[in-house]
């Protein structure tokens, strides 16, 4: 099966209206990643961290996120479900959860690695921090049962662990220093 840009936005926008939305998202994009050359043949191959935009609404965002070899993004969530399928490379996902003792602080809870071919839904809770733990370039699809863009949401300073406000400008300009310093 060829992996259509379009062909799939419109199928998890359809899926996002049904009853069983969540899961049919999760079914459609375990079976593209399955295939990650067809994806690759249709979005081009991984050469640059980034953040793409495939498709944004109120009920739905799909991105192509690129991580730069040895990058690192801070503990975050999202305030809606999120499935994440890699296509390339590999992510590591620590996963946290808030201290009893202090709201505002986090503590690790848990870890997965995810390959290519690996799909991962995340539920609306879930603080995550993710690395791409190697040389290479690591390419997934996300797909966000929301608006992306506009959610207020948390993160969490890497050092203190202290929560904050999610700046998505400092999130983006972390792409762009891990391509500079992939550079050189």
């Amino acid at each position: 099966m060829t992996f259509e840009r379009d062909e799939f936005v419109n199928d998890c926008v359809a899926a996002v209206a049904a009853d069983d939305g969540e899961h049919a998202i999760f079914e459609r994009l375990a079976g593209a990643v399955a295939e990650p050359g067809e994806i690759i043949d249709a979005l081009g191959k991984p050469e640059q961290g980034g953040v793409q935009a495939l498709h944004v609404s109120d009920q739905l965002t799909i991105l192509n996120v690129i991580w730069a070899p040895r990058m690192t993004l801070m503990p975050h969530d999202h305030h809606m479900w999120a499935i994440i399928g890699v296509y390339a490379g590999r992510e590591d996902n620590i996963f946290w959860r808030r201290r009893s003792d202090d709201r505002e602080l986090i503590e690790a809870a848990g870890a997965k690695s995810l390959g290519v071919g690996d799909t991962q839904p995340l539920g609306i809770n879930v603080i995550h921090s993710v690395t791409n733990p190697t040389s290479t370039y690591t390419a997934a699809i996300h797909v966000y049962g929301g608006n992306f863009f506009e959610k207020e949401r948390s993160e969490w300073d890497p050092l203190s662990l202290r929560e904050e406000p999610y700046d998505i400008k400092r999130a983006m300009a972390l792409f762009e220093s891990a391509n500079a310093a992939s550079k050189s």
